[in-house]
């Protein structure tokens, strides 16, 4: 196994409050999305909805994760001014969530 060099995925897990509307949804991600051409060691952005039959999620409906080029680079991004004002104006629509950060080990068999 060998740890990836020089880069940090960055996963944030949602459970948007149930008023919030799949078009809200929709401009939320897109504006996070954005973040990639606004803080430059943010290299990539992806995201998805739970599709899992097993429902071991705990309310979790959405994940979002976002490639960084090293640690350094994820605390610049987390005092960024767009990103605290893109957090500040979200954190509002969201029910629960939860930060995790790792660096990806490569398994070679």
């Amino acid at each position: 196994m060998e740890e990836a060099k020089g880069v940090v995925k960055h996963i944030l897990l949602v459970k948007f409050k149930d008023d919030i509307p799949e078009d809200k949804i929709d401009e939320i991600i897109k504006g996070y999305a954005n973040l990639v051409n606004l803080i430059p060691p943010m290299k990539s952005f992806q995201w998805g909805k739970d599709v899992s039959s097993e429902n071991l999620h705990q309310g979790f409906t959405h994940i979002l994760e976002s490639t960084f080029e090293s640690t350094e680079g994820v605390t610049e991004y987390l005092v960024h001014p767009a990103h605290v004002e893109f957090a500040k104006l979200q954190l509002s629509t969201l029910e629960k969530f939860l930060v995790f950060d790792y660096k990806p080990t490569i398994v070679r068999l």
